[in-house]
């Protein structure tokens, strides 16, 4: 048994493995690869590793530009943490709770915390009649009064909500949480996978309200909103789960970017090669692995297996030409536009809007606001007294952002005049004291209609090849609490195939 054991360690250190794409799957990958005393080469195309995990410094502070929380769902981000030595940094956000605004008539009010992707367990609540108003909430009443869906089920998300409920519902509640978590319209979320089980329970309860009721009961640790999920960005929003949006979800004292630093820290400790600044531009079959052309001077690597963890376009361009079966064309994917403020504004002490808010789709141009002092501590304490630190984004499905056509001072302005008009209060160019503007190419909404089947195919088609692997919020969906163990499941599926075949 030793001897056998030995063979394998020794396979092991054999063995290299490529991975394309330094950012959170890619580095997940690589360390679980590491792990086990693989050779391990990282190849990051930019200056930097993290994709949409990473800071910069804004007005004299050091802030999450890109993902800001993660999901705490199933524990598996908070494990990654405790395993690098950040569990000391994990903080959780201020239970201020959450603004819809652009609600006719009304401008704006809190974002009721009851529900399910927005969905109202009960309409004669206060809250959610102050959104609806009594005409709404007698509409979405009737859902208690007709049949229940007893043969097959309603797909569309948007569908299911505007028959059951009427569009007030729809329009005022559930389109601002779907155009904030998944960038996308109701309509085109397909509700067994944006809310497990709702189908389910209606036709165990008789009506969607009751659904919402029992889904909520039996999942008692889902936290009310406490922010716009919109605000972040596409691979560390929210997973497709029935939870209330902004719930269950966790920080990092400093910004999530520690994260990032921690794994590349952890495999250099560990002997990876972790370089920036230089691309896979193709791949080829070599005997038993692969050739890896890098954009390093056209250099050639040697791999055993390849790991492909690259945003969905790139990953089909560079998979196609060695997996057939594989659909080079890159699907139609949202792009958003996230404007981080830094203002002196003592108004905003009081905050105002909670902390932050979601906007009803097209009665503003922004989707949505983080007000990053209200929301964590850590941003709070690192600035002065009336200094305030706004996060805007821009864009949403089939909806280029409205700061898309501008320089970057006059994005700044327009978020500004956005912030001004969402918070309720008077921000004029006076206030501002820095900014920063980044774009973000999402990928498709892992909950999309026809989505799963577009992923599946796709993964069924580069498992065929042998020595392959692709991991990614392509694949897995958005979230880091989906990435981490799409990543690890898939360096697994790798390695052990790679392993196996030396030996």
């Amino acid at each position: 048994m030793s001897d056998a054991l030995e063979r394998l360690a020794e396979h092991a250190h054999e063995s290299h493995v490529v991975v394309a794409g330094g950012g959170v799957s890619g580095l997940v990958s690589a360390l679980e690869c590491a792990k086990v005393g693989m050779r391990v080469t990282v190849l990051e195309a930019s200056g930097s590793f993290g994709g949409v995990v990473r800071a910069a410094e804004v007005g004299g502070l050091t802030l999450d530009v890109g993902a800001e929380s993660f999901a705490t769902r199933g524990g598996v981000v908070r494990e990654l943490l405790e395993e690098l030595g950040l569990t000391d940094r994990i903080v959780s956000p201020h239970r201020a709770g959450a603004w819809v605004s652009g609600v006719p008539g009304v401008g704006a009010a809190p974002l009721p915390k009851g529900g399910v992707l927005g969905i109202p367990d009960n309409p004669w609540a206060p809250e959610v009649r102050r959104v609806i108003g009594w005409a709404g909430a007698w509409r979405a009443y009737v859902d208690r009064l007709r049949p229940p869906l007893t043969i097959g089920h309603q797909r569309s998300l948007g569908a299911l909500v505007r028959s059951r409920m009427g569009s007030r519902v729809l329009d005022r509640l559930v389109a601002p949480v779907t155009s904030g978590v998944y960038s996308a319209r109701p309509d085109d979320i397909d509700v067994d996978l944006a809310a497990p089980g709702l189908n389910a329970a209606l036709t165990r309860t008789g009506s969607l309200g009751g659904a919402v009721a029992e889904l909520r009961a039996a999942r008692p640790t889902l936290a009310p909103p406490d922010a716009p999920a919109s605000d972040i960005p596409p691979a560390v929003a929210r997973p497709a789960r029935a939870a209330a949006p902004g719930g269950a979800v966790e920080g990092i004292a400093g910004g999530m970017w520690r994260l990032v630093d921690a794994l590349v820290a952890r495999l250099r400790d560990l002997g990876v090669e972790v370089r920036t600044d230089v691309s896979v531009e193709a791949l080829t079959r070599a005997d038993e692995g692969w050739s890896v052309r890098t954009s390093a001077d056209e250099e050639s690597l040697s791999a055993d297996a390849v790991i492909v963890a690259l945003p969905e376009g790139e990953a089909r361009a560079l998979l196609s030409p060695v997996v057939p079966t594989l659909d080079a064309a890159d699907p139609v994917a949202p792009v958003v536009e996230v404007v981080t403020l830094v203002v002196h504004a003592p108004v905003l002490d009081a905050f105002p809007r909670g902390t932050g808010v979601l906007t009803v789709p097209g009665s503003h141009v922004a989707k949505a606001l983080t007000h990053s002092t209200a929301k964590w501590e850590w941003v709070r304490d690192a600035t002065e007294p009336g200094i305030h630190v706004l996060r805007l984004s821009f864009g949403a499905q089939g909806e280029e952002p409205a700061t898309a056509p501008l320089d970057d001072e006059a994005a700044a302005a327009l978020a500004l005049s956005e912030a001004s008009a969402l918070l309720g209060v008077t921000l004029d160019a006076s206030a501002l004291r820095a900014w920063h503007r980044v774009r973000y190419v999402q990928s498709q909404p892992g909950a999309a209609i026809g989505r799963a089947a577009q992923t599946a195919a796709a993964r069924g088609a580069v498992r065929a090849v042998p020595g392959l692997g692709a991991t990614g919020a392509w694949l897995s969906g958005t979230g880091l609490a989906q990435v981490i163990p799409d990543a690890r499941a898939e360096a697994d599926r790798v390695r052990s195939a790679a392993l196996w075949r030396r030996g």
